[in-house]
C-alpha cells in the first residue's frame, strides 16, 4: 500500500477541485477523485456554465433582433442553433480543461473513477473499465454535489422529457416548451428558449414564482417575465405527461385539488430542484449521519459524525450555490492545515442570470418579519439611474434593508442589468458590518448602475438624490 494522503477529496465540482488546490497550497499530500472523464462536475460540465453561454448567446440574439434598431443599428439575426451549441461546448471545454491544467500545476493526484468510502482513512475508486484500488488518506472530504430531484411518474429520458442536462441541447427550437418549476433553473433555462423562438410556460406549484426569494422582488419579476412573453400557471400541478402524434399532453390540476385540464407541449422540462447525491458513497455502511432530506450533517468544522470524514458544498445543508461550496472547500482545507477556515453563511450571494438580472445577498423582508427584527427599506428604482436609462436596461430596482435600530445592513436585492456584478458590493459591506450610512457615503463612479445602489442605501435614511 502507498503512502497515505493526507486528504483526499471525493467529487472535483467547485467545492472539491477548490477545496484540493487550497490543500495542496497549504502542503497537503492531496488525491481527488472524479467518476467523470473531466473535472467540475455537474457546474462546469452541465450546470452553471454551459446554461450561461446560452443565456449569453439568446440575449445578443434577441438584442440583435430586437434592440438594434432603437440605436440606429440595422440588423436582422439568423439562427444557427448548432453552432450556437457549439458555443457553449467551447466554452465548457475551456472551463475543464484548465480546472485540468490547475490540478496537474498544485501536483494533486487524480483518479477517475466512482469513489466509495469503505471506512474512515479509506476509498475505494472503481474505474469505468471495472478496475479497483483503494487509497488511503488521514482525511476524507465528501464534495460530490447534487442531482436533478425526480418528479413522481414521469421518467426523464433527456429527449421530450428532459431535465437541465437536456435542456442544454436541443437539437432544435422547441415550438412549444412547458417547464415545470417556477425556481431558477427553470426560468434561467426557459429565458433561454423563448428568446430564441419557443412559445414557453412555466407551470409551479406555489401560488408564486422564486419560492425562498423575497416576495416583492418575485412579483416584480413575474410581471416582468410575462411582458416578456413567458406564460405561468401558478398553484398548479403536473399530473401526468402522455405522449401522442402531436407531442406531449400534459395534465395539469390545481395545487388544492379541483378539475383537471391539459396543455400540450413539444418539450417538457422537469425543474423541480436538485437533491443531494451521496449515491454510491457507503456512509450508511460506515454511518454517516443524513438529514430527512438526504444532507449530510456536519459541525461547525464541516466534519461528519465520523471522525476524520468532512462534506461540503451541495451534499450539506444550505443553498447550493457552487460559490458556497468554494467557499466551503477552501475553509475545510485550512482547517485541515491548523488554520482558521470559516464560512459567513450569512453573506452568501444568489443570482438568476435571466434578463433582467436578479441578485440578493442576506436577509428577505419576509425574514425579517418572521423573526421579528425591526427593519427599514431603502429602494430606488433603474429607472432613475442615469446610465440604465441611455442603456434602456431601466427594469428593476434595488432594496436595500437594513436595522431599524442600529442601521446594519441586513440585506440587499437587485433586479436589473449587471445585477450578479452589482452585488459583490453589497456582500462585501454585509460582510464588514457596514451601515446604510456607510454604502450612502461611499463615492460611486458616474454614470453607473452600481449609483442605483447608492441611492437606495441613501434612500434608507428617505434622502435619496435622484428620486
Amino acid at each position: 500500500m502507498a503512502e497515505p494522503y493526507d486528504l483526499i477529496v471525493i467529487g472535483s465540482g467547485p467545492g472539491g477541485y477548490v477545496c484540493a488546490i487550497r490543500a495542496s497550497q497549504l502542503g497537503l499530500k492531496t488525491a481527488l477523485v472524479e467518476k467523470r472523464s473531466t473535472f467540475g462536475g455537474t457546474c462546469l460540465n452541465v450546470g452553471c456554465i454551459p446554461s450561461k453561454a446560452l443565456l449569453h448567446a439568446s440575449e445578443l440574439y434577441e438584442e440583435v433582433g430586437h434592440g438594434f434598431g432603437r440605436m440606429g443599428i440595422k440588423a436582422s439575426p439568423e439562427l444557427d442553433l448548432k453552432r450556437m451549441i457549439s458555443f457553449k461546448d467551447d466554452g465548457v471545454k475551456g472551463n475543464v480543461d484548465g480546472v485540468a491544467f490547475l490540478v496537474k500545476k498544485n501536483k494533486i493526484d487524480a483518479y477517475h473513477g466512482t469513489g466509495r468510502i469503505l471506512k474512515a482513512g479509506q476509498v475505494e475508486v472503481t474505474a469505468g473499465d471495472g478496475g479497483r484500488q483503494i487509497v488511503e488518506a488521514r482525511s476524507i472530504v465528501v464534495a460530490t454535489g447534487s442531482d436533478v430531484a425526480k418528479l413522481p411518474g414521469i421518467e426523464i429520458d433527456e429527449q421530450d422529457i428532459v431535465s437541465s442536462t437536456g435542456a442544454l441541447s436541443f437539437p432544435s427550437v422547441p415550438e412549444r416548451l412547458l417547464v415545470v418549476g417556477a425556481g431558477v433553473i427553470g426560468l434561467e433555462l426557459g429565458s433561454v428558449w423563448r428568446r430564441l423562438g419557443s412559445s414557453v410556460t412555466v407551470v409551479e406549484y406555489l401560488d408564486r414564482i422564486l419560492p425562498g426569494m423575497d416576495g416583492e422582488v418575485a412579483k416584480s419579476l413575474e410581471r416582468i417575465y410575462a411582458k416578456q412573453g413567458i406564460a405561468f400557471r401558478l398553484g398548479t400541478k403536473v399530473v401526468g405527461v402522455e405522449r401522442s402524434e402531436g407531442g406531449l399532453e400534459v395534465t395539469l390540476e390545481p395545487a388544492k385539488g379541483g378539475t383537471q385540464d391539459t396543455i400540450s407541449a413539444d418539450i417538457v422540462l422537469v425543474s423541480i430542484g436538485r437533491v443531494p447525491f451521496t449515491d454510491g458513497l457507503g456512509l450508511d455502511d460506515i454511518g454517516v449521519v443524513r438529514d430527512k432530506r438526504g444532507c449530510i450533517l456536519v459541525n461547525g468544522q464541516f466534519e461528519t459524525n465520523v471522525t476524520g470524514i468532512y462534506a461540503i458544498g451541495d451534499v450539506i445543508p444550505g443553498p447550493m450555490l457552487a460559490h458556497k461550496a468554494e467557499d466551503e472547500g477552501v475553509a475545510v482545507a485550512e482547517i485541515l492545515a491548523g488554520q482558521a477556515g470559516r464560512v459567513n453563511h450569512d453573506v452568501i450571494p444568489n443570482v438568476i442570470y435571466t434578463s433582467p438580472e436578479v441578485a440578493s445577498v442576506g436577509k428577505t423582508e419576509e425574514e425579517l418579519k418572521a423573526e421579528d427584527v425591526p427593519y427599514t427599506v431603502g429602494k430606488f428604482p433603474f429607472l432613475a439611474n442615469g446610465r440604465a436609462k441611455v442603456n434602456k436596461t431601466t427594469d428593476g430596482f434595488v432594496k436595500v434593508l437594513a436595522h431599524a435600530e442600529t442601521d446594519r445592513i441586513l440585506g440587499v436585492h437587485i433586479v436589473g442589468a449587471n445585477a450578479s456584478e452589482l452585488i459583490a458590493e453589497a456582500a462585501v459591506i454585509m460582510e464588514f458590518s457596514g451601515s446604510a450610512e456607510d454604502l450612502a457615503r461611499t463615492c460611486h463612479a458616474h454614470p453607473t448602475l452600481s449609483e442605483a445602489v447608492k441611492e437606495a442605501a441613501l434612500a434608507v435614511a428617505k434622502r435619496a438624490i435622484h428620486m
